[in-house]
């Protein structure tokens, strides 16, 4: 069983019990996630199954996309609706304008400071434990890109936007941040994500009835192939290098009958460019 899976995840749970009821259903414990949702996020969650964990990397690093609702005058400890109450004011005296301006700054290539209880880990202890453990987390801003919002509607305090960005971003610290801006606070109250490039919510299920992407097929959607011989795929599995790939970069080697063989990579050796595999699929 290799592959990739496309999940719609339900809220209340988190990615990780997902991650632990498709170990369950398909009998291993190659099971990985490409970027986990909050427990009450719902929406695109892609797993990589068997072979196809080690190229999860290559469905992170895409673009995502959200739908979320901001609430304006309240603040909680961890930028959403499931968090603590830290701050309360009355924000009916702004203006739709104000909003639409301050939203606007944040498009582009942004400093974000991601909310205190997220996955990161810090000195190999995730930031959300150590809140839980009474711990005072502040974690350094970094870059991340805004490529677009689209506000939905305004209704009141109530905010619906479409986020796309890339990796990293947190849509919670942009709900902070724009009830800061606006001198206020902001929390996020829901948060659905659309899309993990190239996957699309469309194509997600739940886990009774998602159907396994082979990985061949779900690679190939992210990077270029290429179409091997059985000479060379004898080649590639004791590590050689091959005659160099059309395509420059990152490649994905295909077998004749379907099956993903490895990533291969152009190196010079001796003033002449070889294909040589950076990752070679195990056969289970």
């Amino acid at each position: 069983m290799n592959g990739f899976l496309l999940l719609d995840k339900p809220g209340g749970i988190t990615s990780h019990d997902l991650v632990a009821a498709a170990r369950k259903k398909y009998g291993t414990k190659r099971v990985g996630h490409a970027g986990t949702l909050d427990p009450m996020a719902t929406g695109v969650l892609v797993l990589g199954i068997g072979n196809a964990t080690k190229l999860l990397s290559y469905v992170v690093e895409g673009r995502k996309s959200y739908e979320a609702t901001i609430k304006l005058g309240i603040s909680t400890h961890t930028d959403d609706r499931e968090g603590e109450i830290l701050a309360a004011v009355d924000a009916s005296a702004i203006t739709e304008e104000e909003i639409r301006v301050e939203l606007a700054n944040f498009v582009g290539i942004i400093f974000q400071r991601p909310s205190s209880v997220s996955a990161i880990k810090i000195d190999g202890k995730r930031a959300h434990q150590r809140v839980r453990d009474g711990e005072v987390v502040d974690i350094p801003a970094r870059e991340v890109t805004i490529f677009e919002i689209i506000i939905r509607a305004i209704r009141g305090s109530e905010i619906d936007i479409s986020v796309t960005c890339s990796a990293g971003t947190y849509i919670r610290a942009i709900a902070r941040d724009l009830g800061d801006a606006l001198q206020v606070g902001g929390h996020l109250t829901s948060l659905r994500r659309t899309s993990v490039s190239p996957f699309l919510i469309e194509e997600c299920s739940d886990l009774e009835l998602a159907e396994l992407i082979p990985t061949a097929v779900g690679i190939s959607r992210m990077l270029p192939t290429r179409a091997l011989s059985y000479e060379e795929i004898i080649e590639i599995g004791f590590g050689r290098t091959i005659s160099a790939s059309a395509e420059a970069g990152t490649v994905a080697a295909i077998a004749g009958d379907g099956a993903f063989v490895a990533l291969l990579s152009n190196r010079e050796f001796a003033g002449k460019a070889l294909a040589t595999p950076i990752l070679v699929a195990v056969k289970e």
